[in-house]
């Protein structure tokens, strides 16, 4: 299982690549995955069926109860068919769907990873993952109702959406995180199995209250998914997507997540306090508002939309009633629905394509042109007003069965609100039947007196292919009566309250349901004949507050709020921003030290006399930097604090850590340096202000309490600090020496690959102010040489006759050109580099690693460019930042995830040893010398190659935006503007030169 889904997202990786070959016909190879997937699932049929399972567990964070665990039973197995099945069939669909468009590869793309994520959804065996699963359908779904970005129509109901099933995932995240606790795992089949246990030793009644919330918290997310009202109007809205993702996400997959949560979770939660009054009460009150919106509707597939809404609500009712006959109806009916709505969908989409309108008032005499979609559409359109023989018939009568006979399943259920659910149930069956018809008639039926000419393409047979399917589905469902009882025999036996029903099958005798059935059916008909009279009754109705209304109310008042509290608190002023943060500081740490009893008996100023010395100069440097009047004085002088701080950490024994904070003390001084250009020189001079009273008052107090809590925290230590088992670990577990390094790349690795992830987001937040199109703009001179197009004599020599050392310098004037610095960083260069290659390579036993090497290296191209100026640069890394910083990213991921292939967990080392007899060792007349004979790698080393890559492209994002793309912007600002009468001679001359180079190569290249 574990494979297949892998299989979805590789391919849905690759569709650019597909769709740049072979164009649309990638969603025929898009399509493979489900097909594979329904093809497994036909094949694990026997032993589903005979009550086995299947599980594949893979462990990962055992602290958390986190794995990677499937499990397939009959509920998956038969959730798992309907949405890889359909899956398939709606990529095959695509093809001749968007056949006259460009290749749509991110529509293709995330399409398919959703089938895979819907498959991962269904099957998944851990709370944890089922919730990625679930979160993940919500991302997907928010990029495929938003397929067209440019309409605010698909913008707004795609942000709908979003924010609707968001709210109703965390609600449901907080829900699982308290039965988690509660029950003591997160594991699905052992939080039913203990839930079941628990269930048999207490009165119904009588459930902890906290399970009691976090069930109702689950089944919030649940309902906010299967668009159950109050809100169900972000399922119409997102009728703004193409077809086929309605046919799929809003009719077969998505939208029936969180009806298989109910059905998951109520063979054993269905007797907690507040349960069947939510889902029923709810789920009726769905069906009901949902059919009578259809009723009015005159576009084909908003009209379906409400239906689904309307299905939605009667599904929820069948899973939330908690027996045995209900659970029988309600399996049922969630595969009927899945084929007579996908079929409907993609009919519109075929309807659309050939006429070019949902309307119906226009649509006449289509039935004629496509008779195949046509009887496709009214084989779905009969199954889903529950006409026999079609599977819709089976799944209605065996839902009035279980509604039936609810009272004698459960006695304590009241009587009143029992004959209120039948009659809510029995009102939306008329009104399903009634907006069947209509929806058939306004697609296919003869309209006498229309005159309105439709032009209706012809309809490929392939584009016809899946709705003809799934309509002789629905048709062949219904004489499999008996057999789909067997098959979905094994979930319902998991429901221990109720009787067994009669099962499912066409004919059961003149029986109650029977009976209703044929009531609702000619009552559907005259509510049809009546339409107009429907129509012109709900216009009539006093207007009310809807529930997208309500919905759009509360944003605008959030968005309101959000204005008036930025408008406070976001003045754009740093000095308000920092001072927030350091009161914050001052009043809670500080606070609790106000409360604090016991405190350290001695106060150690330091080890030994060095320390005191660098003590000193910190203190003193900190205090001169205060006083400096000159910016670069101060910061120079903030650079000795920066410089003590690492020789404290080289008194105490911690060269790892003095490295790389002399490391970045330079970078800091450097950045600082490239900054103040556009700074005064110096500060002001104004007189003394209150307000910087009160600055020094704030600074004043942070420092004793920041003092205060270092004193505290280090001589409060009660029990033995887990470091102190670290130099074990550090070889056991990371096989290295340096326990700095192995903490960073092993032991704490989840929090590096963190850490280089907010790297990149800074780079780019950097990189954001300075450039507007690409992090690559450099010179005139910097594209000629990369193009090669450096102009030389015939002895070989540049024309100007002048020796560089640097050749991105040659573009620099003269007076700002040092040839000793560039002789200097011409011979250090190499050095730099090379040294930046052995600190990241050694890093796991001596002191080094990835991220001091990147610093090495980006302070080796700060340095080319501070020699030979942004020219220089280019000329050093040709190469655009964000691909480095992307490149560092995907090396460090896949390196994290590598070894899952080979049977570890996520961020596992291995230590591999290479030895190479002939390189071992060397004779020489002076003695044995050792070569490189043992190379000891730990697999970790790749990590930090992409942390090393990270901070080499976050180095030369700063080089660039600070440095390069400024002095850009300055060259840009002093070049005189072109008089509009040069434009012709200018462009005339650039056209000679172009046309004859040799003329350009008599003038020394200059243009």
């Amino acid at each position: 299982m574990i494979t297949l889904i892998a299989v979805h997202f590789g391919l849905a990786a690759l569709a650019p690549l597909l769709a740049r070959w072979i164009g649309n016909r990638m969603f025929w190879v898009l399509a493979i995955p489900p097909a594979l997937t329904f093809g497994w699932l036909v094949w694990q049929g026997p032993t589903v069926l005979a009550g086995g399972e299947i599980v594949e567990r893979y462990a990962w964070i055992s602290s958390l109860d986190l794995d990677l665990t499937l499990r397939l039973g009959t509920l998956q197995w038969v959730l798992g068919l309907v949405v890889s099945g359909i899956g398939a069939l709606v990529l095959l669909y695509c093809r001749w769907y968007f056949a006259h468009d460009s290749p749509k590869a991110r529509c293709a793309g995330v399409l398919a990873a959703f089938a895979g994520t819907m498959f991962g959804l269904v099957t998944a065996d851990n709370f944890l993952l089922f919730y990625v699963f679930w979160e993940l359908t919500t991302v997907f779904s928010y990029l495929l109702i938003g397929h067209t970005p440019s309409r605010a129509a698909n913008r707004g109901a795609a942000l709908n959406a979003l924010i609707v099933t968001t709210f109703g995932g965390l609600a449901m995240l907080f829900g699982i995180i308290i039965l988690g606790v509660q029950i003591g795992t997160f594991s699905i089949s052992e939080t039913l199995a203990s839930a079941e246990e628990l269930a048999s030793t207490i009165d119904p009644t009588s459930w902890p209250p906290l399970v009691i919330g976090a069930v109702l918290l689950i089944l919030l997310g649940a309902v906010t998914k299967s668009a159950i009202v109050p809100f169900h109007f972000w399922l119409p809205g997102a009728m703004a997507a193409p077809t086929p993702v309605s046919a799929y996400l809003h009719a077969a997959a998505m939208v029936k997540a969180g009806v298989y949560l109910v059905a998951l979770l109520a063979p054993v939660f269905a007797s907690v306090p507040g349960w069947r009054p939510v889902l029923l009460g709810l789920g009726a009150i769905t069906m009901v508002v949902g059919g009578w919106r259809a009723l009015t509707q005159n576009d084909i597939k908003l009209l379906l939309a409400y239906g689904t809404v309307s299905q939605l609500g009667f599904m929820v009712v069948l899973c939330g009633l908690g027996t045995r006959s209900g659970a029988l109806a309600a399996l049922s009916v969630v595969v009927a629905h899945a084929l007579f709505k996908a079929t409907l969908f993609l009919v519109v989409g075929v309807v659309d394509h050939s006429t070019g309108t949902r309307d119906l008032r226009k649509l006449s005499r289509v039935g004629r042109k496509m008779p195949f979609v046509a009887i496709a559409a009214v084989l779905a359109g009969a199954s889903m007003a529950g006409v026999p023989p079609l599977l819709g018939f089976l799944g209605k009568e065996a839902a009035l069965a279980a509604l039936l006979n609810l009272r004698g399943d459960l006695p304590q259920f009241p009587p009143g609100p029992s004959l209120l659910l039948v009659a809510a149930v029995v009102a939306g069956s008329v009104m399903t039947t009634a907006y069947t018809l209509r929806f058939l008639w306004g697609a296919f039926g003869d309209k006498r007196g229309s005159t309105i000419e439709l032009k209706v393409a012809p309809v490929p047979p392939g584009f016809a292919l899946a709705p003809v399917v799934l309509g002789l589905a629905s048709l062949a469902g219904g004489f499999l009566g008996p057999v789909l009882s067997g098959l979905f025999e094994p979930y319902v036996a998991t429901v221990t309250v109720g009787k067994e029903g009669h099962g499912l099958a066409l004919w059961q005798g003149l029986t109650v349901p029977l009976a209703i059935s044929g009531g609702i059916l000619v009552a559907g008909v005259v509510l049809f004949w009546l339409q107009d009279t429907i129509i012109a009754m709900q216009s009539g109705f006093p207007s009310a507050v809807s529930a997208e209304g309500a919905y759009l109310k509360l944003m605008r008042g959030v968005d309101r709020l959000a204005v008036e509290v930025t408008a406070v608190t976001q003045r754009g002023s740093l000095p308000l921003y920092l001072g927030t943060i350091l009161l914050t500081v001052v009043a809670l740490p500080g606070g609790t030290l106000l409360v604090m009893q016991h405190w350290p008996s001695r106060l150690i100023w330091f080890d030994s006399p060095p320390q005191a010395v660098v003590g000193v100069v910190i203190m003193v440097a900190a205090l001169a930097a205060v006083g400096a009047r000159g910016r670069l004085k101060a910061v120079i002088l903030l650079g000795v604090t920066g410089y003590g701080t690492a020789m404290m950490f080289l008194l105490h024994g911690g060269p790892d850590l003095a490295l790389t904070q002399v490391l970045v003390e330079t970078v800091t001084l450097i950045v600082f340096v490239l900054v103040m250009r556009k700074l005064p020189k110096y500060f002001t001079d104004r007189p003394l202000q209150a307000s910087r009273w009160w600055r020094i008052a704030v600074a004043v107090s942070v420092a004793v309490v920041v003092c205060t809590i270092v004193f505290v925290s280090a001589g409060s230590r009660v029990a033995e600090p887990i470091s102190t088992a670290y130099h074990e670990v550090a070889y056991t577990y990371g096989y290295g020496r340096n326990i700095v390094n192995v903490t960073l790349v092993d032991i704490r690795a989840w929090d590096t690959l963190g850490e280089i992830s907010v790297l990149v987001a800074a780079a780019t937040g950097v990189a954001s102010l300075i450039f507007i199109r690409t992090r690559y703009l450099t010179g005139t001179a910097g594209v000629a040489q990369r193009q090669g197009r450096r102009h030389v004599s015939g002895t070989g020599q540049r024309t100007s006759g002048r020796l560089s050392w640097l050749r991105g310098g040659e573009a620099l004037s003269p007076k700002q050109r040092s040839i000793i610095f560039e002789v200097i960083t011409r011979l250090l260069f190499p050095v730099m580099v090379m040294t930046s290659v052995y600190v990241m390579y050694v890093g796991h036993e001596s002191p080094g690693g990835g991220f001091a090497g990147g610093l090495i290296a980006g302070l080796a191209l700060m340095v080319r460019y501070l020699a030979g100026g942004r020219n220089e640069l280019d000329e050093a890394a040709p190469v655009d930042a964000g691909r480095v910083l992307g490149a560092g990213l995907l090396v460090a991921g896949m390196s994290a995830l590598a070894p899952l292939a080979f049977g570890g967990r996520v961020l596992e080392s291995y230590a591999i040893d290479i030895h190479i007899p002939f390189l071992a060792e060397l004779q020489t007349p002076f003695g044995v010398l050792p070569l490189l004979g043992t190379w000891h790698i730990v697999t970790s080393l790749f990590f930090d190659v992409g942390v090393y890559l990270v901070v080499i492209g976050v180095m030369l994002d700063l080089a660039r935006s600070l440095g390069a793309g400024i002095d850009q912007h300055e060259d840009e600002d002093r070049a005189p503007a072109v008089k509009p009468d040069t434009d012709e001679a200018i462009s005339g001359v650039s056209r000679y030169l172009a046309q004859h180079p040799e003329a350009s190569a008599a003038h020394g290249g200059e243009r």
